[in-house]
């Protein structure tokens, strides 16, 4: 994955595509260069556990840089991890 990657606040609203093409999530926050994410209510439990968020227990969660492939004007992209 892209380790040139900067996330900032001009980044929050934008939607997270995971790497099969949808959308898992938006995000929400951005805190000391991390997008903080707000699942999609549809994604899986299967998904969420692939991205590293665990169960369903919390409102939003970090994006790990290490899986963000591009970022462009309107969301950011996943790659397959």
């Amino acid at each position: 994955m892209a380790t040139d990657i900067d996330i900032t606040e001009s980044d929050e609203g934008k939607k997270v595509i995971g790497a099969d093409g949808d959308e898992v999530g938006r995000v929400v926050e951005v805190s000391h260069g991390t997008a903080h994410v707000e699942p999609d209510p549809d994604i899986s439990d299967t998904i969420m556990t692939k991205l590293g968020w665990g169960s369903r227990g919390e409102d939003t969660y970090p994006l790990q840089e290490e899986r963000i492939e591009s970022v462009t004007d309107d969301e950011i992209r996943l790659g397959s991890a």
